[in-house]
């Protein structure tokens, strides 16, 4: 906020208020440009996801990941997958349990 000089208190004020509301609008009108830029990359993030669903009986590969990272290991030659596994049990929201 600027105070300028040879302005009263009251246009001073309602200089600030009209400022302040200037700064309303703007992040209105960025909160609308990131919602829609959200949408946009929703979209395009939905159109390369391929949804996959196994029956029980199926052989399947899962990612190896473990549970705490402290430091690398392993190079580029190490597997990222172990399996394959039989799926066991189906479950919702693609859930399943595999055996070996």
């Amino acid at each position: 906020m600027t105070i300028q000089e040879g302005l009263t208190t009251e246009d001073n004020a309602k200089l600030r208020l009209q400022e302040l509301e200037a700064l309303d609008e703007k992040r209105l009108e960025e909160q609308q440009a990131l919602e829609c830029y959200q949408a946009r990359m929703s979209k395009a993030f939905e159109k390369q996801v391929r949804p996959r669903s196994f029956q029980v009986g199926d052989l399947v590969l899962a990612v190896r990941r473990p549970i705490i990272m402290t430091r690398h290991t392993g190079n580029k030659f190490t597997p990222k997958w172990d399996g394959p596994y039989i799926v066991k049990e189906v479950f919702t929201n693609g859930a399943y349990k595999i055996i070996d």
